[in-house]
């Protein structure tokens, strides 16, 4: 494994597990406790809101886990078998639970219309790019279906990188706490988008691929 494949899966499994030790305490289901006490008890105690942030926190750890082994060159060469379960559980896990859920909450969002729009957008294009994702596959369409997988990871990162940038705007660039939350709100993931097209422009759907035929095969 090549050193920026490595501190890549490393980076994102950290993160995972940093994210399974904030999630876990929250079912305990304690009232307004952690990031739920942002939150006013009209909201709290709404019930789309509370099965949409349970659904949502815990989806996402699933849909980290399965598919950061998706973007290891040849993994789907060595693994098929596990490529594919991985892949249909990412993509089932956006589609069904992850990204419908994080489109409740961005309704929810604090900050007012710029964030809930923010949010509510990242939940409809992390959506239809795994949707699309899934299409490419089924028609067998390689190097399309890599290219709007990396889209669609960089979605699934949105959430790594929103508190990286939020802790670097807030800590060096000394921005107000509202200022930081609407911004990154958009940043975490557009920034990622671009991220992911100079990629793609760069050839990497077609180094992950490997060998793999970048068309259709019989």
């Amino acid at each position: 494994m090549k050193p920026l494949n490595l501190l890549f899966i490393l980076a994102v499994l950290f993160f995972t597990a940093v994210m399974t030790g904030e999630v876990f305490p929250y079912f305990r289901f304690e009232y307004a406790m952690g990031f739920l006490g942002t939150k006013p008890d009209r909201v709290l105690l709404k019930p789309d809101f509370q099965w949409a942030f349970y659904v949502h926190i815990a989806s996402s750890l699933v849909v980290l886990l399965a598919g950061v082994w998706q973007f290891l060159p040849n993994f789907h060469q060595k693994h098929p078998q596990w490529h594919r379960r991985l892949g249909k559980i990412y993509v089932a896990t956006i589609l069904v639970l992850a990204a419908p859920s994080g489109l409740v909450l961005g309704l929810y969002a604090n900050a007012g219309l710029p964030a809930k729009t923010g949010f509510v957008l990242q939940s409809i294009v992390w959506w239809v790019i795994t949707l699309l994702a899934w299409r490419e596959i089924r028609l067998q369409r390689w190097l399309p279906h890599t290219n709007m997988m990396i889209r669609s990871f960089a979605v699934t990162l949105a959430a790594m990188s929103l508190r990286t940038e939020s802790y670097l705007m807030y800590y060096f660039l000394h921005t107000k706490p509202i200022e930081t939350y609407v911004t990154v709100t958009w940043l975490s993931w557009v920034g990622n988008l671009l991220l992911a097209e100079c990629l793609i422009y760069a050839g990497l759907g077609q180094r992950i691929l490997g060998t793999r035929p970048v068309n259709k095969t019989p």
